[in-house]
């Protein structure tokens, strides 16, 4: 499931890149599958050393392709062009930052605990995505409701009293069920609530943000009405970022 999102991401990130700078349209086809392979190496790379295929364990396959990945592409680029170097790196790192470490390290989460405390292994990144679910939800329909005040100009239809009341009602409804289902201490779910629905709020305007730079409505069409996979997991790259710093530094 990591590997169709982290493919159908960059391949929706590829396309804004050409459209916001026609230079990219430059870029080879080989050096744009490298990419997305390298970012990939990443996802296996924090995977467990229970996973496996043919034998051979898939963070040890993330780490040596990875690591060819790193050396070769680079290395071609540069006895081709300069310029093509500069740009292409710039454009790759971006896009290694942007989807695939959000995604490597959501992994990370879920294999982070030992067995004592293997309960968290799938609470924390469910929390963390429940925690958006709740909070866009809410947004739009207390926005509907009631909002007046636009909260940027890159998305209008977003407003102050949409996005603080979505966040609110993220925190109360995700600490009632860490109180009665006792998986998590509510102190805990209120604040990764709270740092998933803030930085996933900045998630989706810088997402809006490269769209609007594109020219287009939508990252893609893979679910009709609901855009690509930009589109829907926007939210989820900024906040897993937020919420894995919380995690390894307070718990």
């Amino acid at each position: 499931m990591f590997s169709i999102v982290h493919f159908g991401a960059w391949l929706e990130y590829q396309k804004l890149v050409t459209l916001i700078n026609k230079n990219a349209s430059g870029i080879k086809l080989s050096h744009q599958i490298g990419a997305i392979l390298a970012g990939w190496c990443l996802l296996l790379f924090f995977t467990n050393q229970e996973l496996q295929i043919f034998g051979a364990h898939l963070t040890t396959i993330g780490w040596w392709l990875g690591l060819a990945l790193l050396v070769i592409l680079p290395l071609v680029l540069l006895l081709q062009s300069f310029k093509a170097f500069l740009f292409s790196i710039g454009y790759w790192l971006f896009g290694l930052l942007y989807i695939s470490l959000p995604l490597a390290l959501l992994i990370d989460l879920r294999n982070y605990w030992s067995e004592v405390n293997s309960d968290l292994n799938l609470t924390i990144p469910l929390l963390t995505i429940f925690s958006l679910w709740v909070s866009d939800t809410m947004a739009y329909l207390v926005g509907s409701l009631i909002g007046k005040t636009p909260l940027s100009s890159i998305s209008p239809k977003k407003t102050w009293e949409g996005t603080v009341g979505g966040i609110i009602l993220a925190i109360v409804v995700t600490s009632t069920i860490a109180y009665f289902t006792g998986k998590l201490s509510v102190q805990h779910t209120a604040i990764i609530a709270t740092l998933a629905s803030i930085s996933g709020t900045y998630g989706d305007l810088f997402e809006s943000k490269l769209k609007r730079m594109a020219g287009i409505k939508d990252s893609g069409r893979i679910m009709p009405g609901h855009g690509g996979f930009l589109d829907r997991f926007d939210s989820l790259f900024f906040a897993v970022i937020v919420v894995w710093f919380y995690v390894r530094i307070f718990m």
